[in-house]
């Protein structure tokens, strides 16, 4: 079960950053500095938006509107923050022979 939850926790890290890629290449487009046209650019901003907005839009319909502050991937972020360090302690009392089993 620990090497599970060591990928898992690994495939937490590879999907925060795509979210942080996905905002920065965002900000890069609304200040025109990089183009769409470019179909590597289109392609890669396809593919991180179909691996991120599944897990973006729910948060996007409960968040208040911010007037064009999108926190969204800020909130999943401390999520899967969360998530993680779950899944961490969950390992560590696995590896430390179940907690309290030796009291």
């Amino acid at each position: 079960m620990g090497p599970l939850i060591e990928i898992i926790i690994v495939a937490i890290d590879l999907y925060i950053w795509a979210i942080i890629i996905s905002a920065i290449l965002s900000w890069l487009i609304a200040f025109d500095v990089i183009n769409t046209t470019n179909r590597f650019v289109y392609t890669v901003l396809d593919f991180l938006g179909r691996v991120t907005e599944p897990a973006l839009r729910p948060i996007r319909n409960i968040m208040p509107n911010l007037g064009g502050i999108d926190i969204s991937p800020i909130i999943l972020i401390l999520g899967l923050f969360f998530v993680q360090r779950v899944l961490a302690n969950l390992r560590y009392e696995m590896m430390a022979g179940g907690g309290m089993g030796g009291m």
